[in-house]
């Protein structure tokens, strides 16, 4: 049974937590799901921002966001957004553990996708090597396959490899995930690799195998990079969500924070450059705000 919640929100960044404190104080419901330790500032210091004196941490500026928006009645929950779908007049939403149905989000995760850089990898880009599990799955069926990763997109996306693929392969150092997906990994056909890492990715035309730490091989026809979370691209792109026209590296957004799809909302990095807390902040504050407004609108729209 998923949980109704008015408004979601991914990622527990500056702009995911100034949009909920937006939306809470505005009488909505708000759910954050994230890490704040994913955050780009959480490991920075920071000085460019207006009214900080000096050079302040940004571990320490995210925990006292993180306070401010559960005191005025936001929930963090911090695990891994894994899925999104339109259902039910809204947005079906899965973690982790839970699923959630929200009737609008915001998109707050950030831009990064993380790759392993080891010989090989650039190389066979395209040719094998995939940064997204849901977008190329479909290319494995029968073939035998690795996932590297120690976190919940490669968990997810191991699994999700079993329908297709013939054998699945995950490859981590160390499984970083909530005790729900251990659960349904230990269920799975998924072979685990443990205690290991990849050290370069061989083939010619296309990948044939990889080599690892430990200097043994595995024959393997595709090799999937998911490193962290679920990349805000194939999250957004999986609802439709319109990118920029011309890098495609953001969403596109406008003054309202707005996406093409109407109860989709974006800010922070993920929304475009500057590249800066200031401006993650101004469209986090933008789209709670707007997304608070959208709910009430589709309230009364409903008579409730």
């Amino acid at each position: 049974m998923s949980e109704a919640v008015d408004v979601l929100i991914m990622g527990a960044g500056p702009a995911g937590l100034q949009a909920a404190v937006h939306a809470v104080r505005k009488k909505a419901s708000v759910i954050i799901i994230g890490r704040p330790e994913r955050s780009a500032i959480y490991r920075a210091h920071v000085e460019n921002y207006l009214c900080v004196d000096g050079v302040t941490d940004g571990h320490a500026m995210i925990e006292i966001g993180i306070a401010q928006a559960t005191r005025f009645g936001a929930r963090l929950i911090e695990e891994d957004v894994l899925h999104v779908e339109p259902a039910d007049g809204g947005f079906l939403v899965r973690s982790e553990g839970k699923s959630f149905l929200a009737s609008t989000i915001i998109i707050a995760i950030g831009t990064s996708k993380k790759k392993l850089r080891v010989p090989g990898e650039k190389e066979l880009a395209g040719k094998g090597v995939s940064y997204c599990v849901d977008c190329d799955c479909n290319f494995y069926r029968n073939a035998k396959v690795a996932v590297v990763g120690n976190e919940s997109a490669a968990v997810d996306g191991a699994i999700t490899l079993t329908k297709y693929a013939s054998d699945v392969i995950l490859i981590c150092k160390e499984l970083a995930v909530s005790d729900t997906m251990r659960q349904r990994l230990s269920e799975s056909s998924v072979v685990i690799k443990q205690g290991t890492w990849v050290k370069e990715i061989i083939g010619d035309t296309g990948v044939t195998g990889v080599v690892l730490e430990d200097e043994s091989s595995l024959e393997v026809e595709g090799v999937f990079v998911e490193l962290g979370s679920k990349g805000p691209m194939e999250l957004a792109t999986a609802i439709g969500v319109q990118l920029d026209m011309e890098t495609f590296s953001y969403i596109d957004t406008n003054k309202k924070m707005e996406t093409n799809i109407p109860g989709v909302y974006a800010a922070g990095d993920i929304a475009g450059q500057p590249f800066q807390m200031a401006k993650a902040v101004g469209d986090g504050c933008v789209a709670g705000w707007e997304a608070a407004n959208y709910v009430k609108r589709l309230k009364r729209k409903l008579g409730e």
